[in-house]
């Protein structure tokens, strides 16, 4: 029987575990769009990113958990996104229609990266309790920044409240291109949602 040496167990590498939690993540959000949350087990996401459960278990004590990495990783790519465009609507010196429009296509294809993931944890109630109010501190961090954003730009009507302004145009981008891609709508009618939202917040900012 060999001795042991004493020495503690070499840990995994760190890009090794990056790479394992990421395998882990992108099989659960495979395996819970398949079979739904309920019936998407541990061991079914661990066979799907082709790690041992017991490896899964290293990184993730329970699925909820796993649930939990998902969203917090979808709010931090959607936050990232919205500062982007929001530095592009400030700075832009395009017509406020092609800004839009690149915003909105933007918007879209986030939504069209994980539309899974997106039903799961907003049409189904499941964004996990603990980051309900992450997610509105940067809902309310976009409205203040739009707000200033708007301001800035002299090919937007002023308004008394600029805030309320804000607010709707933040809710009218995240609500209909969240429909467009949850609806799952044809490409074509895809286009012609994008085209309209556009034009209505072209409307809106410059009545």
């Amino acid at each position: 029987m060999e001795k042991s040496s004493g020495q503690p167990l070499k840990q995994p590498s760190q890009q090794r575990s990056r790479i394992t939690v990421q395998a882990i993540l992108e099989a659960a959000i495979h395996i819970f769009d398949e079979f739904g949350y309920a019936a998407g087990t541990t061991s079914r996401i661990a066979s799907r990113a082709g790690v041992s459960i017991g490896s899964l278990y290293q990184y993730f004590p329970n699925k909820d958990s796993i649930l939990t990495a998902l969203a917090e990783q979808h709010l931090a790519e959607g936050v990232a996104l919205s500062v982007r465009l929001l530095e592009t609507l400030r700075t832009s010196t395009q017509a406020l229609e092609l800004v839009l429009r690149d915003i909105v296509g933007h918007m879209i294809s986030l939504h069209e990266s994980n539309p899974g993931l997106h039903r799961l944890l907003y049409e189904e109630g499941l964004l996990p309790a603990q980051l309900r109010q992450t997610a509105k501190q940067a809902e309310q961090f976009l409205i203040e920044e739009v707000a200033r954003c708007l301001s800035q730009r002299h090919d937007v009507a002023d308004v008394a409240d600029r805030q309320m302004q804000a607010y709707f145009v933040v809710h009218a981008i995240e609500h209909f291109t969240h429909r467009l891609v949850i609806d799952q709508a044809p490409v074509e009618f895809q286009l012609r949602g994008k085209n309209e939202l556009v034009s209505m917040l072209l409307r809106y900012l410059q009545a």
